[in-house]
């Protein structure tokens, strides 16, 4: 499975909330508080601080590390503190056994080894149990108690081991398919939505050209004549339907109304949109607007070609304006929508 957020285990069991880390903290107290009231029975009491230690790690081992299934080394890790922290808490029990707190290594190493079959690893927890397991035997059979003792005292643990390791191959696969149904609802959202979008933008666009193409073809389909008013005016719907296709982020507001006019004053206006703005946060692109509309407002004759280069170039947009008595001046404009270069011929 994918260590990302939205598709990691932790996150649907509540393992990454504070509440888990609460439960957490509580359980490592519960042994600690375990662990400190059998020290008394013990024979030396730093095999009691380090098997400590080494609870508290792995717990947050289990916590904290995201990938699913959990790492190797890591579960390699966490399986081997089962055996190790009950090698140290047998090896120096002072016998007889005088309570049974003297072994809380066993449950901690019982809830180890249910975390690892949650967060994937069930054949190591088996490995680490079992281990455990033949560590207790051993110790029995070696302090006269017979191994069949060590086996009695420790084989109960198996029986969490079992719910878990069900528990595992149950949850993980209905897990799979969630994240599965929560990704393909995603994609569906966002596919729904961009059709959605698209038939706003085509209504609007059908809209626009209604209200700008009809009253002329209503004329031109009437009895009257043909006028070079009329005739201006539809040369004038073709040129910005030509710019709603050839430039989009300039055929908008201020831009679309200042190129109207200085077409009406017998200007060439050519606007070419490469995309190179359409990344552009608010200011940069409200900044170009303003000076292809200065620009636009500033001819009354000759030619302005006005165009937004492609993406990742160091110049973000040109404008070459041909006036018939200043001749052909060149206006580069910056990634951040300032000009940087003049050039007149």
């Amino acid at each position: 499975m994918s260590t990302d957020a939205s598709r990691d285990i932790r996150a649907l069991l509540g393992m990454d909330t504070r509440a888990a880390w609460l439960l957490a903290g509580l359980f490592f107290l519960a042994e600690s508080a375990l662990a400190v009231t059998s020290s008394n029975y013990m024979e030396r009491h730093w095999p009691v601080a380090v098997s400590l230690a080494v609870v508290g790690a792995v717990t947050i081992a289990l916590l904290r590390v995201r990938a699913d299934p959990i790492p190797v080394l890591t579960a390699i890790a966490v399986a081997a503190s089962i055996p190790v922290t009950t090698f140290l808490t047998l090896t120096n029990m002072a016998l007889p056994q005088s309570t049974s707190s003297q072994l809380w290594t066993f449950g901690s190493g019982t809830v180890t080894a249910t975390f690892l079959c949650v967060r994937g690893r069930t054949l190591a927890a088996w490995c680490g149990m079992l281990a455990a397991i033949a560590t207790t035997a051993v110790w029995a059979a070696r302090t006269g108690q017979g191994a069949g003792h060590g086996i009695s005292i420790s084989i109960i643990n198996l029986g969490p081991l079992l719910m878990a390791t069900f528990f595992a191959y149950t949850l993980r696969p209905a897990a799979h398919a969630i994240f599965q149904l929560r990704a393909e609802s995603t994609k569906q959202a966002g596919a729904e939505a961009a059709a959605a979008a698209l038939l706003a933008e085509r209504l609007a666009q059908a809209d626009r050209l209604d209200h700008l193409v009809r009253p002329l073809l209503k004329t031109l389909a009437g009895p009257a004549p043909v006028t070079a008013g009329v005739a201006e005016e539809c040369s004038l719907v073709e040129a910005y339907l030509r710019d709603t296709l050839r430039a989009p982020v300039l055929a908008t507001g201020e831009v679309i109304v200042a190129a109207r006019e200085a077409r009406r004053r017998g200007v060439e206006v050519i606007l070419v949109d490469d995309h190179g703005l359409d990344h552009a946060d608010t200011a940069i692109h409200h900044r170009l607007l303003v000076a292809v509309t200065t620009a636009l407002d500033t001819f009354d004759s000759g030619s302005v070609h006005i165009r937004i280069l492609p993406p990742h170039r160091p110049i973000l947009a040109t404008i070459v304006a041909n006036h018939p008595r200043a001749g052909i001046c060149r206006t580069e404009f910056d990634q951040t929508g300032h000009p940087v270069l003049g050039r007149a011929n």
